[in-house]
């Protein structure tokens, strides 16, 4: 089960971390990704990970969250954060957190637009954020 939360309101600028609390997962065999959708926009990916044994794990970002967003795991607390910084009104949207196979978090690096609920089948509820101008 999956469990995000940390979500609320915001000034541009701001800063928000947001938590994935995920239990019934016993190993490192998994990608996790963070996803949102705006108000009446479609579901987009907004970055991914994918745990290794020595901790160093394999991080995605789409574009227009690099150098602002950065997704880490804590091991001990099966919890996956989103820091986010520098938060635009563009941010704003229902966040979303979810898992599937490792190699789920290849998707994101294509260029193309793609249906997350196609490459990641394991969904939490999602925690909204909003970024006021």
């Amino acid at each position: 089960q999956l469990q995000a939360s940390g979500g609320g309101l915001v000034q541009a600028g701001g800063s928000l971390r947001l938590s994935c609390a995920a239990s019934g997962l016993t190993s490192d065999d998994y990608a996790i990704g963070w996803f949102r959708q705006a108000p009446g926009k479609e579901r987009e990916g907004v970055s991914c990970l994918v745990p290794t044994a020595d901790d160093d794990n394999m991080t995605f970002y789409v574009e227009s969250v690099k150098g602002r967003f950065t997704i880490s795991r804590d091991k001990s607390k099966n919890t996956v954060y989103l820091q986010m910084e520098n938060l635009r009104p563009e941010d704003t949207a229902v966040y979303y957190c979810a898992t599937d196979r490792p190699h789920a978090c290849s998707v994101f690096s294509i260029t193309t637009k793609w249906d997350p609920e196609i490459f990641f089948r394991n969904w939490g509820q999602g925690t909204l954020v909003t970024v006021s101008s």
